[in-house]
């Protein structure tokens, strides 16, 4: 559903150097960061990121007294585009297209967790294939570079495999899952709604998914720094909106679900299928994320994984400290506000 590519920041990174240039030089950007000012809030085709449509048409930016224009992007990586460009004050994206821009030093902040894919993401196979080991010499593609491509060396790592056993093909998901279903594929590794297609119409099956490495490919709210700096108090009252969203939803699930589906434009259904198979992050769920730790749960120890990954492509120079990007302190202080 998203166009979750890293080679798209490579592209990005001149952009967000012009971007920063102008403004060190005391030009403004498209958005000055005033107070006041609707602030510019991008998303795309993701489950998880319908919420935001809940929020708005529930009225809990208003509620909240902060405006905001949600800005869609039907194509995910254009939205990092309108962020690099400054069109936009915040995104929803993956935390691995943070890492490109910030181990150039550019200026961006991660403030709220909305979900972590949870089966959303996966290794569809040809029935003949039981294991993971069984990949060994199979013709298995994904896109070079995203998180997929990540999800597929974590499948094959646990198989006792690495990428030089595989016949590894790169393709787009767009490509891939036709490729599967037609049946020149002996596995791909896809995202909603391209892995449930493949399942259903190439008669493969599900062998590895997100489910299986819980919190390797978290969505997040991205800030430009300077609104982060410039406006907290409105960082803080869109996360409260988000979690009074999250409130409503279950309080009132049939409705919630219509709204979010209408947005969608899917039947809800359908669009229940796709919002399962990804957890949406509640606030006590935000702050254990932010906080540091050993294993997949904590976004620190998930970037510096993924940062080694992108690394080892060439696709990042150096890789950039958790702390210069990712800043839990908002969460920390709506969770002691809410408790009140």
């Amino acid at each position: 559903m998203r166009q979750r590519v890293v080679f798209l920041m490579m592209a990005l990174l001149l952009v967000f150097t012009i971007v920063s240039g102008c403004t060190s030089k005391g030009e403004t950007s498209t958005t000055t960061g005033k107070s006041g000012e609707p602030i510019k809030l991008a998303l795309s085709p993701w489950p998880g990121w319908f919420v935001w449509y809940l929020v708005k048409e529930k009225g809990f930016f208003e509620k909240n007294g902060v405006n905001v224009d949600l800005v869609w992007f039907p194509v995910y990586s254009d939205s990092l585009s309108a962020l690099a460009s400054g069109k936009v004050d915040a995104n929803s994206q993956t935390l691995s297209d943070m890492l490109a821009p910030a181990s150039k030093g550019i200026k961006l902040k991660a403030v709220l967790v909305n979900d972590n894919s949870n089966g959303g993401d996966g290794v569809v196979v040809k029935p003949s294939i039981n294991s993971l080991k069984d990949l060994k010499g199979k013709k298995v593609a994904t896109e070079l570079g995203t998180v997929d491509h990540l999800l597929m060396l974590t499948a094959l790592e646990k198989g006792g495999l690495a990428e030089k056993d595989v016949a590894y093909t790169n393709m787009t998901v767009n490509d891939a899952g036709p490729a599967f279903i037609s049946g020149n594929l002996d596995a791909a590794v896809l995202w909603e709604p391209f892995l449930s297609k493949a399942v259903q119409e190439g008669k493969g099956k599900l062998l590895f998914s997100s489910k299986d490495t819980p919190g390797l490919i978290p969505d997040l709210l991205v800030f430009k720094e300077e609104i982060t700096k410039n406006r907290p108090e409105d960082v803080k009252k869109i996360i409260n909106a988000w979690f009074d969203a999250l409130d409503y939803w279950k309080a009132n699930p049939e409705e919630s679900l219509k709204i979010m589906a209408k947005a969608a434009e899917t039947p809800v259904d359908e669009y229940k299928s796709g919002v399962d198979s990804v957890k949406i992050f509640q606030l006590e769920d935000n702050v254990k994320a932010f906080q540091k730790g050993d294993n997949l749960e904590s976004l620190h120890f998930t970037s510096q994984k993924t940062a080694v990954f992108l690394k080892g492509l060439d696709m990042l120079t150096s890789i950039p400290k958790s702390e210069s990007f990712l800043d839990g302190h908002f969460v920390e202080e709506v969770l002691k506000e809410r408790k009140k």
